[in-house]
């Protein structure tokens, strides 16, 4: 007679214990938390680079998410530079429907030019800035992400729209010599003239900023040019300059204490290029005057009408 096998004793269930983990699972699903099953998932598909920073603890971890996120980081660029195409694109439509496509693309590139001597100077100076927007009928303008540290610096991001955007115009003034285009002509004279209205020592235009540096006393005088073409002309676009330099009289008058100190040196240099740079745009515009002369007057008011609308554009909107 043979003895049989004894069978294990296996315990029965605890079925508070199954009661908890039903209870737990029930909870991790309301709460969206991942089950053991998805843990062990995720963990098989992670990366072994992410992995391996893991083990610096902490730091790692920081690491990884940071990584992580980058790709987050290019999608907004993207975006914001999508943006700023789009804007671009639909300035060109709309002038367009007044200038005609041609004169219409050359237009707006002659201010994009001239936006970016801002963001040049900008990223140079060590300001962050977003891209340039476009606003028909009102210019363009890229944000600013942080104030200048001084006068010197606020004339260096004033002066390089004015300054790269008279380099654009000569550029066409090139080809337009080349091809005797009276179109090339017209873009040349607008892209000086864009650039030189944005010289005047009236605040926000450009030339208010530069100004300040070596001269505010030019602020009166700028606002009494501006004054009497006013009175003269009643431009709804002067109004609104005027209207716009108000807003910022406060900071104008009252500037942080040390803002307006500035080496003699650095004052004579924006003079120079202030008063230079008036005088070779003013040239410029002489220069095109001859291929221009048969205009009839309602093309000559849409290539001044069209440089004027730039005014507008705001390079110091702040975040």
């Amino acid at each position: 007679m043979t003895d049989e096998p004894s069978q294990p004793n296996t315990p029965e269930p605890d079925p508070h214990a199954r009661t908890q983990e039903n209870l737990n699972a029930v909870a991790r699903q309301m709460l969206g938390a991942p089950s053991e099953e998805e843990k062990a998932k995720k963990a098989a598909e992670t990366p072994e680079w992410q992995k391996k920073l893991k083990k610096f603890g902490p730091i790692g971890a920081a690491a990884v998410f940071m990584f992580g996120k980058v790709k987050w980081v290019f999608a907004a660029l993207k975006f914001a530079k999508f943006g700023s195409l789009l804007s671009m694109l639909l300035a060109v439509w709309v002038y367009a429907q007044f200038f005609g496509m041609p004169y219409a693309i050359g237009f707006v590139l002659l201010i994009f030019v001239h936006e970016m001597g801002h963001a040049i100077a900008l990223r140079q100076q060590g300001i962050p800035a977003g891209v340039p927007v476009f606003i028909p009928f009102v210019g363009a303008f890229i944000q600013m992400k942080g104030m200048p540290r001084n006068a010197w610096v606020e004339a260096v991001v004033g002066i390089g729209g004015p300054l790269l955007g008279t380099v654009g115009a000569f550029a066409c003034l090139a080809v337009a010599y080349t091809t005797e285009s009276q179109l090339w002509f017209a873009l040349a004279n607008v892209g000086f003239l864009i650039n030189l209205f944005n010289m005047i020592p009236i605040s926000p235009l450009d030339g208010g900023r530069i100004v300040g540096v070596f001269g505010r006393w030019l602020w009166v005088v700028g606002y009494l040019i501006a004054g009497i073409v006013l009175v003269v002309t009643w431009s709804p676009i002067l109004i609104l300059i005027l209207l716009m330099g108000l807003f910022n009289l406060k900071r104008i008058l009252n500037p942080p204490e040390g803002y307006n100190v500035v080496a003699k040196e650095r004052r004579a240099v924006m003079a120079l290029a202030y008063f230079g740079g008036i005088g070779v745009m003013v040239l410029g515009m002489i220069s095109t005057e001859p291929a221009l002369a048969d205009l009839a007057p309602p093309e000559v008011m849409v290539l001044y009408g069209g440089a004027a609308l730039h005014a507008l554009g705001g390079l110091w909107s702040k975040s």
